[in-house]
């Protein structure tokens, strides 16, 4: 078959598996049901319906025409959407909202005259956009705070567990695996901050009409300000609202799509950060993210177990951490009252910057419920490294003894570069020790190898680290987690 032919072929190929067609990765690899469900086209349409409901109750409430008989026939029919019916008119009018509106209308011939009676297709549109990005954000925070719960019993039961830390990624002073814990966990205390900040501040659009006025409202009700006024407050509260935006063109202002974006661009940064830990600790043979029995690292060489759960957090957060421009260029750029060029990217961008915060949680929940540590190899590191973090204190020893604190920091930082050197060129032990101990300047004041040995114990070196990790977790952690202890227990197992 020659290219021409081919083309041919692929136009006039009917689709009839998912084989045939383009499927998103996220929803096929990344993405929870749970997550994929609240950005589908059944949330929406059912979401357009309780709203049209919503606004008919209140317009009836506030004195229009409209029977207690037509809204119960709306509330019949909230649930069962007549797709079909909207999708052969929306091939006709061109038009989403008015399909629908007018689908609802077949299953309600009692009501159809007083849907989405005064509003414009913002009304469904926006509000409902509002309500599935707060339907999202807690589900998001649900995760966070199971992660939350993952990694402080893991920095409870590390947490007097010595290890070597970095500054550089270079040796520094000695930590805990647990004190190492609780920075991934300040992190996503601070997201939490804001994502519970971002939910309390979520607001309606309301019902403003084709140009933020209300005159459609007016005219409805024959000017009568007051009732108009009552309008928003009703709505918001009959969909579990405080309030609605206090002004607006046709749309709410995009920059709560901004803020919105931006929150999961910090939670994907903080997993980030976590991941790259991961991984540098897996090079390390030090920690490792969970290894299936049957799991396989490398086509090519067998022995390799591949970070790839920390991999894939990096990965997706690159995503979201870029995808928050989008809004923000929306944001920016819409003229006046409004334009539509906010629509296409819209309705990518914000789906997709929450499906990739899922799979990124769900991810981190994953790798910290089964991570592993590797007290011995942590041990020898630190100790082939812990004779120079003690330096410090045997100076000190010699100075109280009688010594000149400037004599002893030259002689020991010339034996420290000897020893370095025998390390690095010679590929020999660290035997800073015995160069101290063998040292004249350092034999007068009774520093004998013994006593060197004796220094070597990591829990000297360590600081405050487990206290620290005792007094985060009690003061800090424990409180939110026993706040909501009715949503954790959750676990998450990855698609591939």
């Amino acid at each position: 078959m020659n290219d021409n032919n081919m083309i041919k072929h692929r136009k006039e190929k009917v689709i009839t598996d998912m084989y045939d067609r383009y499927q998103s990765p996220l929803s096929e690899r990344y993405a929870s049901k749970e997550m994929q469900y609240i950005f589908s086209p059944d949330m929406k349409f059912k979401t357009w319906r309780k709203l049209w409901i919503a606004l008919a109750e209140t317009e009836k409430e506030l004195g229009l025409d409209i029977t207690e008989e037509q809204i119960a026939e709306l509330k019949e029919h909230a649930e069962d959407i007549n797709y079909e019916v909207a999708k052969e008119r929306e091939k006709l009018v061109r038009h989403d909202v008015m399909s629908h509106v007018y689908a609802y209308g077949v299953q309600c011939p009692k009501a159809k005259g007083i849907i989405h009676l005064g509003a414009t297709s913002c009304y469904v549109g926006d509000n409902t956009d509002i309500i599935i990005m707060t339907e999202a954000l807690k589900l998001v925070r649900k995760k966070m705070i199971n992660v939350i719960a993952g990694l402080a019993a893991f920095a409870d039961k590390y947490k007097a567990q010595p290890t070597l830390a970095f500054t550089h990624f270079q040796p520094a002073q000695p930590t805990t695996v647990g004190k190492r814990a609780t920075l991934w966990l300040n992190e996503l205390l601070v997201d939490l901050e804001d994502i519970e900040y971002v939910i309390g501040s979520m607001k309606l659009l309301g019902s403003k009409g084709t140009t933020g006025t209300q005159a459609s409202f007016l005219e409805l009700f024959e000017g009568d300000h007051e009732k108009i006024r009552k309008i928003d407050p009703m709505i918001a509260q009959k969909m579990g609202f405080e309030k609605c935006q206090p002004v607006s063109g046709q749309t709410y202002t995009r920059k709560v799509d901004t803020k919105v974006l931006n929150v999961l661009a910090g939670i994907a940064a903080s997993a980030h950060k976590f991941s790259n830990d991961i991984r540098l600790l897996q090079h390390l043979k030090e920690v490792e993210e969970p290894f299936e029995k049957n799991q396989i690292g490398s086509s090519a060489m067998a022995y390799k177990r591949n970070p790839m759960r920390s991999e894939r957090i990096a990965s997706l957060a690159n995503y979201v951490m870029v995808d928050a421009l989008n809004p923000a260029i929306t944001s920016a750029t819409q003229w006046f009252e409004r334009t539509l060029d906010d629509s296409a990217n819209k309705r990518i961008s914000i789906p997709e910057g929450f499906l990739a915060v899922d799979g990124i949680l769900d991810l981190y929940l994953n790798i910290v419920d089964g991570l592993v540590v590797y007290p011995k190899v942590i041990e020898k590191r630190l100790m082939s490294e812990l004779p120079f973090m003690a330096t410090e204190n045997i100076m000190m020893d010699a100075v109280k003894a009688g010594g000149d604190r400037q004599e002893l920091h030259e002689e020991i930082r010339k034996l420290s570069m000897e020893a370095g050197y025998k390390v690095k060129f010679e590929g020999l032990d660290n035997n800073l020790l015995e160069l101290i101990a063998n040292d004249e300047k350092f034999k007068q004041y009774n520093i004998s190898l013994e006593h060197l040995k004796e220094a070597m114990e990591p829990a000297k070196y360590v600081g405050r680290s487990k206290e620290q990790v005792e007094e985060f977790l009690e003061e800090v952690v424990n409180p939110i987690l026993e706040k909501n202890k009715d949503i954790l227990g959750m676990t998450a197992e990855i698609n591939v």
